[in-house]
């Protein structure tokens, strides 16, 4: 069976001396201090290890099952839910005005990568629910808020969005679903959604879906899109629960992972919905909930890839097996365990790296969430904007690849259901593809996140970089961190001129290379955040009094991603200057 501890050093350290938060203008940050910060993630790891991991085999295994028209979640969800709930877990982020406790973004994503490494199925009944709660808080009326709101922040309602349809996915001017208005302002929605994760379950008393629809006089294509809230139950204007709504689950699928989770089949049949936002505007309001969620994604991405990478370093450490080609490590036993030889070393610092990069990564990104939504400053918006499709896209590939190293540690062991270690894998390969597919990802990065207001944005992160490398000119040390990253930021720059150069005049060129364009942009992030820490482990050495050995074993991790790692960008930029010819070349009926 497999375990989970909460890296909690790790996230203590970039916190505090990477990002710095005590010290930081940032509205609300003055209060997360060591202690603060320490005792909250502490909490969290004790439900992660004591409740939520126990309950991620029981969800892989029992899965979901539609009963009469109710989804029973697994044996022991509803009261780890209910446990979620009495904690105020939920909460940590969300408004006071409605019941939050208030504290920043950032917290609310340390804790979710707890939650989610621990039983990733089970955390995304609440983090759908945030997802909702956002988009009505930044969206809806007063009275709508305050109506939702509360019994959302303490998830005793929970929520979902409702995008797709059966016969179209990222094309969602394909839409159907319809909402026709009626004589009291509200709308009666009608249409089929599919893939609704938590779309159903026993573990709420309400479930508030928002719906996209198409309502009169919008147009074709995403511009007549409007956003709707269509709860299970009507909601009195006191609060209570009125008649039960008009939709019902048509199916919940059997898919390849996140067994604990319920992902329907919605029917909604002239259901009663209430306009959010403005009419003809629901992909606005609707993004509100989509980055948040791309974020939470490429959280998934690292985090499902934490406790693979916690199962595979313990496994290798006990299983024993040849011996080590510079001479016996375990003379009194049969054998050496895994760990001793190279190509074990090899996957586990893989692994390792990757992991404690996009952690950085993440965190550093919610950080600057944090800034815009509370100083309003514009430029970290931008910021993100441009960073969400890569740490969506990359964060999950390269987190499915790690988690599928981890399973490799395990060998035949590792194939066995019996084990765990294969959950892992069939867990993280949903995230590189909802959300939108990676592919997407990479598209909406190269075709509108490089060119948005005038690429002042892509501008300031080559700037960044720079600015990085110069601030450790004088310290060799950082030598090997900062001559690695000034080269890929180099390999990127020069990809963004082939497709300023290419792509006007034939623009599948730009296109054919989107894709390794978001993986090279996501080496260079992890770059940056490696040299980062890699510039606080030393200083911390050398203020003394921390833990060398910790600091040691952090600067040396990130060597071995700047060296080993990041010359993928090489790579990356010959393929993109190879151009759209390669890919293009077969006609479609030569496939």
């Amino acid at each position: 069976m497999t375990s989970y501890t909460a890296p909690l050093k790790d996230m203590a350290f970039l916190l505090h001396d990477v990002l710095k938060i005590d010290a930081s203008d940032i509205p609300g940050y003055a209060d997360l201090d060591r202690g603060f910060t320490a005792a909250v993630l502490e909490e969290a790891g004790k439900l992660a290890t004591d409740v939520l991991e126990p309950l991620n085999a029981v969800g892989d295994r029992e899965g979901c099952t539609l009963e009469n028209g109710v989804v029973r979640t697994p044996t022991g969800f509803k009261a780890a839910f209910d446990q979620l709930r009495e904690g105020g877990w939920p909460a940590l982020d969300c408004d006071p005005a409605y019941g939050g406790q208030g504290l920043p973004y950032l917290m609310g994503t340390a804790v979710g990568e707890i939650l989610v490494s621990a039983n990733m199925a089970f955390n995304m009944y609440q983090g759908l629910t945030h997802g909702a709660y956002s988009a009505i808080h930044a969206h809806g009326t007063d009275a709508q808020k305050a109506l939702y709101l509360p019994k959302m922040v303490t998830c005793d309602w929970t929520g979902t969005m409702n995008l797709t349809e059966p016969h179209c996915g990222t094309d969602l001017g394909l839409m159907r679903t319809k909402a026709e208005p009626q004589a009291d302002g509200s709308y009666k929605i009608t249409g089929t959604k599919i893939f609704i994760s938590a779309g159903e379950h026993d573990m709420a008393d309400n479930i508030i879906h928002l719906v996209l629809a198409k309502a009169p006089g919008g147009g074709e294509g995403t511009k007549g899109i409007s956003l709707f809230i269509v709860p299970k139950f009507l909601v009195n204007a006191d609060g209570s629960l009125g008649a039960r709504n008009s939709l019902a689950v048509g199916k919940v699928e059997h898919k390849m992972g996140i067994h604990g989770n319920a992902t329907c089949v919605m029917n909604y049949d002239g259901a009663t919905g209430y306009l959010l936002g403005d009419l003809h505007k629901g992909m606005r309001a609707m993004f509100t909930m989509m980055n948040e969620a791309r974020l939470g994604v490429g959280l998934q991405g690292y985090a499902v890839a934490e406790a693979a990478y916690q199962n595979a370093v313990a496994y290798a450490r006990d299983r024993l097996q040849g011996r080590a080609i510079t001479g016996a490590e375990n003379p009194s036993g049969p054998a050496d365990p895994l760990i001793v030889h190279p190509d074990i070393r090899r996957s586990l610092m893989d692994q390792k790296s990757f992991v404690e990069g996009a952690r950085a990564l993440t965190l550093w990104a919610a950080s600057l969430i944090d800034r815009g939504h509370r100083t309003g400053d514009a430029a970290a918006e931008g910021l993100v904007s441009l960073m969400i499709p890569v740490i969506k896209g990359f964060q999950t590939d390269r987190g499915f690849e790690m988690a599928v190293q981890a399973q490799q540690v395990w060998g035949g062991h590792g194939y066995i259901e019996d084990n765990g270690v294969s959950q892992f894998v069939r867990d993280a390969r949903i995230a590189q593809i909802y959300e939108g597919a990676n592919g997407v990802q990479a598209l909406d990065l190269v075709g509108r996140k490089l060119t948005q207001d005038g690429g002042k944005h892509v501008m300031a992160f080559f700037e960044m970089v720079k600015a990085e490398c110069k601030a450790h000119d004088a310290d060799p040390r950082m030598a090997a961190f900062t001559e690695p990253l000034k080269q890929a930021s180099k390999a990127m720059q020069a990809a963004g001129m082939f497709f300023m150069q290419n792509g006007m005049k034939n623009p599948n060129a730009a296109l054919a290379g989107s894709y390794d364009f978001m993986l090279m942009m996501g080496h260079v992030c992890m770059g940056l955040m490696w040299t980062r820490m890699a510039a606080a482990a030393s200083q911390a050495l050398d203020a003394g009094g921390g833990d060398d050995a910790f600091l040691t074993t952090k600067i040396a991790t990130g060597r071995y991603y700047m060296a080993r790692q990041l010359p993928a960008c090489a790579m990356h930029l010959a393929r993109i200057e190879s151009g759209a010819d390669p890919v293009m070349a077969l006609a479609a009926e030569a496939f």
